[in-house]
């Protein structure tokens, strides 16, 4: 009933919301003679930034000594960009992705987690940061929509949710574990001792995040550089079809599109998105044939384009794994067939080859029985 439902309300919002915005294009097809290739290579340049910059925040936070090589963190994101496209709600398949890709590269199961909630929750937390202060911005000089207050309110709750979560790790450290050992001694599948170290450890790592301003800042600047350069990937679409956005309703149509894309409706907010982005440029005096080219533009790039190279990276990491795996089952079978082998004068004895032994070599069978010993 919930796939039925899904593909309901996909098909729902491709109809009445996506259609007429493509239906539009059609009349402003005489753009694609004049478009600014150059511009279209700087927004795909932009993307490819904006996609590094989210591979940097784990990085950012892992422990150095435990921390995969970038080109393998990159390699990660985009499988788990991938997955987060193809299913709605896919953040959750996507982070149990991330958890055993980087689980697999030797981070331990505390760090991976807390890396992961740092990239989830902190870049939320920035986005619906940038969204308040374009607000603050646009509402007195263009008004308000109603839109607005929905966004809003679903940046309040995950503000709050997360500045709640980090007073109840740093503060009432204690009072969390014992809260979460309470859950799992009567959840399934749960086991309340390593619940209770898991919950001591991302204290432990969190305070040890808000103590060190550096390391803070560092993953604060690549949360936002993130969502800047994916910003202006849009923005330069957007310009390649002859028109500039202003930067604060670029900033406040993106905000919108990207805070209501995390509704668990299509996948990536498919459809959500587009129509957000196109309605809302439009309404901040952006030309509607810019607007609505531009952004499919822009989505091809950011949302379609990551689904097959999200597969490529993906296999090449299992491929890695694989080969990994065997070179270690080969050094191990090596390392047994020495243990095992026989010394060539041993070997000549067994098989009734009598050859002259030196001093230090000591009588027959004395080797093998060094040996197995």
């Amino acid at each position: 009933m919930r796939r039925i439902v899904g593909v309901l309300l996909f098909f729902l919002i491709v109809d009445y919301l996506v259609l007429p915005q493509i239906a539009g294009a059609r009349k402003s097809l005489s753009l694609l003679a004049s478009v600014n290739v150059a511009f279209i290579v700087a927004g795909l340049a932009l993307e490819v930034a904006s996609i590094i910059a989210y591979g940097m925040l784990p990085q950012a936070v892992l422990p150095r000594e435990s921390r995969p090589r970038l080109f393998t963190t990159i390699r990660i994101e985009l499988s788990t960009l991938s997955v987060s496209h193809l299913v709605p709600g896919g953040s959750a398949a996507a982070s149990a992705l991330g958890f055993r890709l980087l689980g697999q590269q030797g981070v331990s199961g505390s760090d991976t987690g807390f890396a992961l909630a740092i990239q989830g929750i902190g870049s939320a937390v920035v986005l619906n940061t940038l969204l308040w202060l374009a607000l603050v911005v646009s509402i007195p000089t263009h008004g308000f929509n109603p839109l607005y207050g929905t966004a809003a309110a679903a940046g309040a709750v995950v503000i709050g949710g997360f500045s709640l979560s980090v007073l109840a790790l740093t503060r009432g450290e204690a009072r969390a574990a014992r809260s979460m050992r309470f859950v799992a001694r009567h959840a399934p599948f749960l086991d309340e001792d390593k619940v209770d170290g898991l919950i001591h450890r991302l204290a432990a790592r969190l305070t040890m995040l808000l103590a060190d301003r550096r390391l803070l800042l560092s993953a604060v600047g690549w949360a936002a550089a993130n969502w800047l350069l994916d910003a202006a990937s849009l923005e330069v679409f957007v310009w390649a079809f002859g028109h500039r956005p202003g930067v604060v309703g670029l900033l406040v149509s993106y905000g919108l599109a990207n805070v209501l894309a995390a509704i668990p409706i299509t996948p990536g907010g498919l459809g959500i998105v587009e129509a957000v982005l196109t309605s809302t440029l439009v309404g901040f005096g952006t030309a509607r044939g810019s607007a609505i080219l531009g952004v499919i533009s822009y989505r091809l790039v950011s949302f379609w384009l990551p689904i097959p190279v999200g597969g490529v990276a993906y296999l090449s990491l299992r491929a890695r794994l694989a080969a990994r795996e065997r070179g270690e089952e080969l050094a191990r079978l090596a390392n047994e067939a020495a243990l095992a082998a026989d010394r060539p004068v041993e070997w000549a004895e067994r098989h009734g080859i009598r050859l002259p032994r030196s001093p230090q070599q000591g009588p027959p069978g004395a080797g093998t029985d060094a040996a197995e010993a």
